[in-house]
């Protein structure tokens, strides 16, 4: 790998900051974008469990205001439980809008490496051809160089292309993820107003 890297010349470690930054990004979403902390299955059942049991009382509306991102809308619910469904909806679209920001974290900085890397790519290989037209002179072609450009340019279009294309490809997957567990959010959220203002007070 280090071989790699010295042939490609120095435009390489523009890509491979990149793809160091792109990596990280992509182990912290894989583990934050989980259902289980996003959205946990059984939170709704047991938030309604609880609200039957104890009503919406301040102690569980702020443990859940400080819970999973579901909890959070959830709880932006139950503290206007007792005012009409259209202001309780509206405190939980506004909760929901809270927390979308929360989910695209990072996936701008993502979706800027998916673009940027095969234009880094193609610096490389625009200097690796000035490398190859250095390399022929008065006296003929200098072997070592001309090697050396092809390496540039060839290292760093590939180079580009490995970064850029898990870059892309977990950028879309992140952008559905949100979108969905979103709309996941945003179907329960509901289902809690239903529920709260079709019981009895």
């Amino acid at each position: 790998m280090l071989a790699i890297i010295e042939a490609a010349g120095w435009p390489i470690w523009f890509l491979i900051i990149a793809s160091v930054i792109a990596l990280a990004i992509i182990l912290e979403r894989l583990w934050s974008l989980r259902a289980a902390v996003v959205a946990p299955p059984c939170l709704l059942d047991e938030t309604l469990d609880t609200w039957r049991r104890q009503g919406a009382d301040d102690g569980l509306i702020r443990r859940m205001a400080s819970g999973a991102p579901l909890a959070r809308v959830l709880a932006a619910g139950l503290r206007n439980a007792e005012q009409p469904r259209e202001i309780m909806k509206d405190a939980i679209e506004e909760a929901g809008r809270g927390v979308s920001p929360e989910l695209d974290r990072f996936l701008t900085t993502l979706g800027t490496i998916a673009a940027m890397a095969p234009l880094l790519g193609l610096l490389g290989t625009v200097f690796g051809m000035i490398e190859i037209f250095a390399a022929q002179g008065p006296a003929g072609e200098n072997p070592m160089q001309l090697a050396h450009g092809i390496s540039i340019a060839l290292y760093n279009t590939a180079f580009g292309l490995i970064v850029a294309i898990p870059s892309m490809i977990f950028y879309r997957h992140f952008r559905a993820r949100s979108d969905q567990l979103l709309l996941d959010m945003e179907q329960q959220a509901l289902r809690l107003v239903e529920v709260v203002h079709a019981e009895p007070r």
